[in-house]
């Protein structure tokens, strides 16, 4: 081939491409460098999934009430954690921002009749709330739990906090996250033992720090390495578990890059990430290895998604973490499920022998199946509420008819009269 000008400067560009190759070939010798040579080679691409509904997910209710529990489990330590054991109204009803409520307190009680029983108080005539006797029992069986299990729920706020790139979360977040974690509304004073120190972090926020003690090993290395598949060497390929949904069906090139995506380094979320090249597969399968462990430490393994996105600055996750996500269905399920997005990971429910139930989950749905006890209730109240307005109005009528004739025999006399007058 004849070149026009063969000093251009596309001419250029082109040996030079071709004198330092992105792949070398078979026979090359590898930089001493392994690991970050592998790293940039890795680029990012881009693909789609389409999202399937799962009802099994979506039927999970511990889950799905789960942000009506934490209303409900707010106020009923107020009220069990009063000496008397109930409270009047007047105590919490100037608080319904506090407990993110955007009803009336009391109104809010008055759902749940199988939670909270109404009685008149001994001044005033005001309302007074205490918990009925099923809500009690549910309420020390949880006191037991938070007591019994103290030193795990210690450990999940350690590596809850090992995960961020200072060692150390603002208390503000960590209070955002206390739901899912487990913690107890006293867990500073709980856990006041010397393994944790309140620091000064940028911006005068206080936040909650915790020294390494060596290295730390995820959920999913730990079950890799029972079963032998995972030495936990540097850099080492290690497989997401999937769990495709039924009827999900991906597209011949996107399922070929998940196998080489699945083939792709482990990065921990416990380990310095530094060295990636954040616009790469392998940056992104550690955000991904990031969430999966981060639901892992979750009690109910999932969380409202928009809850997650105040973690970004503190754990180096990208702008667009959210999107990892939609990216992995056969890892995690989002929910549409009350106008929400909920992240569930699968592996959690598909696989009990991986992940372990945590024994709070099963009194949160202990007191789910109490809420849905209150329906029964509700509707026999309004029903009797319909009867009552039904009389009243079939009354009111009867009262107008009555004064209506009444008020026709009094113009009629007085006609009579006025004709008795007139002859």
């Amino acid at each position: 081939m004849i070149l026009k000008n063969p000093k251009s400067k596309c001419i250029k560009t082109l040996i030079s491409a071709s004198l330092n190759p992105i792949f070398p070939l078979a026979n090359d010798a590898y930089p001493p460098n392994l690991q970050c040579s592998y790293t940039q080679t890795q680029s990012y691409v881009q693909v789609t999934m389409k999202w399937k509904k799962d009802p099994y997910f979506d039927s999970i209710e511990h889950i799905h009430k789960s942000t009506e529990l934490k209303r409900i489990v707010s106020l009923k330590n107020v009220i069990a954690r009063n000496p008397s054991g109930c409270i009047p109204i007047s105590d919490v009803s100037k608080k319904g921002r506090q407990f993110d409520l955007n009803i009336k307190v009391a109104r809010f009680f008055r759902q749940y009749p199988s939670i909270f029983e109404e009685f008149v108080g001994p001044q005033h005539n005001l309302p007074w709330f205490r918990l009925t006797q099923k809500a009690a029992e549910i309420d020390r069986e949880e006191m037991n739990v938070l007591e019994d299990h103290k030193g795990d729920i210690r450990e999940r706020l350690k590596k809850f906090i090992w995960m961020s790139k200072e060692k150390a979360v603002p208390l503000k977040i960590i209070q955002g996250m206390g739901w899912y974690l487990g913690l107890p509304d006293d867990y500073l004073q709980r856990f006041d033992d010397g393994s944790f120190r309140l620091v000064d972090l940028e911006g005068g926020l206080k936040g909650l720090a915790v020294e390494s003690q060596g290295r730390v090993l995820s959920v999913l290395q730990t079950n890799a390495m029972k079963q032998g598949v995972y030495s936990g060497e540097p850099m080492e390929a290690l497989e997401f578990p999937l769990f495709p949904s039924k009827g999900l069906r991906l597209k011949r090139k996107i399922a070929d890059w998940l196998i080489e995506y699945q083939k792709l380094p482990y990065v921990s979320p416990y380990e310095d990430y530094s060295y990636l090249d954040t616009d790469s597969d392998i940056a992104e399968k550690r955000v991904v290895g990031f969430l999966h462990e981060l639901l892992c430490l979750f009690v109910e393994h999932s969380a409202e998604r928009k809850k997650l996105l105040c973690l970004k600055k503190y754990f180096g996750l990208p702008q667009k973490v959210h999107k990892a996500f939609e990216r992995h269905p056969h890892i995690f399920y989002l929910s549409f499920r009350n106008k929400t997005r909920t992240a569930i990971l699968k592996e959690a429910f598909r696989d009990e022998s991986a992940i372990a139930r945590h024994p709070l989950s099963i009194v949160r749905q202990k007191y789910v199946e109490l809420m849905m006890e209150s329906n029964p209730s509700l509707k026999r109240r309004r029903s009797t509420n319909d009867e009552v307005e039904a009389v009243d109005h079939e009354k009111s009528e009867s009262d107008v008819d009555c004064n209506y004739k009444s008020v026709e025999a009094r113009t009629e006399y007085s006609s009579d009269r006025i004709v008795a007058g007139g002859s």
